[in-house]
């Protein structure tokens, strides 16, 4: 017997389905769906889908979150199929719309929707009480981290170079760091999708760049460097800013990612 659940994007799908056959084009989420358990319904992954390294080696590969192949997942007879309105292309997803009996769309945009992104994945696939053990840590984790009054301040979170990008105030890394306190410059929006949530940034044209406090280097998607770093601390536009690394993976993916990654956070504004 099934029962029915309904997803970020208000589409409803089955629940209780017998034997799910799962494809995860989101790696966050696939890194999520074995910690629910789901190691042998999962068929199909993304090359960028690469947690738990030892378990995600047995699940094929469909391509990239945004360069999928099509026959490739087909061939899979997926009965459900996992993506994420920030990392899949929609024309693609409506393709596979086609031959793929439920799409489950996520869009996770603060800490707290990973509550909900949990209760969503445990209804549909029947793993109801660890998605109440990881609701229930990341709960912990958010009242430990709001008990603690840390200081303001103003950072700079790169994610790419040549052109440099950084990201806008309502992305889902922007709310993980306003955790600790920290609040990303420029001051913009960049809307539901598309590029504008990750605007390119000119140096020389940026006149609040002198309110920066701290420069964050992120891990991922492109894999800034201690020599990174080393480079921009000779910058004499950043002169007197402090200029440091951070692990993209644990501010950028939600899922049970985000447990680790608040007490992450959390160690480093307090300076450890």
């Amino acid at each position: 017997m099934s029962s029915r659940a309904v997803d970020a994007a208000g589409v409803a799908h089955e629940t209780g389905v017998r034997h799910p056959r799962i494809v995860s084009l989101v790696p966050s989420i696939t890194e999520l769906l074995f910690a629910l358990g789901l190691d042998r319904q999962i068929v199909g992954r993304t090359g960028f889908c690469v947690h738990p390294h030892n378990k995600v080696q047995q699940v094929r590969k469909v391509g990239g979150t945004k360069s999928l192949k099509v026959d490739a997942i087909r061939a899979l007879r997926p009965t459900h199929l996992i993506v994420n309105i920030d990392e899949n292309e929609r024309e693609t997803v409506e393709q596979l719309r086609e031959f793929v009996p439920n799409i489950v769309v996520t869009h996770p945009q603060t800490p707290r929707d990973n509550l909900s992104l949990y209760a969503l994945l445990g209804a549909i696939f029947d793993r109801e009480q660890p998605a109440q053990q990881l609701s229930d840590a990341l709960e912990a984790r958010l009242r430990e981290v709001a008990s603690h009054a840390f200081p303001a301040q103003n950072v700079l979170y790169l994610i790419w170079r040549e052109p440099w990008m950084t990201v806008a105030r309502d992305t889902y890394i922007a709310a993980m760091l306003r955790l600790v306190n920290w609040h990303t410059l420029p001051d913009v929006r960049g809307g539901e999708r598309g590029a504008a949530r990750y605007p390119t940034l000119d140096f020389d044209r940026a006149p609040w760049l002198d309110s920066v406090d701290r420069v964050l280097l992120s891990s991922e998607p492109y894999r800034f460097t201690q020599a990174h770093c080393d480079a921009l601390k000779r910058d004499p536009r950043l002169a007197g800013k402090r200029i440091e690394s951070i692990d993209g993976e644990l501010v950028s993916w939600y899922g049970v990612r985000a447990i680790e990654g608040i007490a992450y956070l959390q160690r480093r504004a307090a300076g450890r």
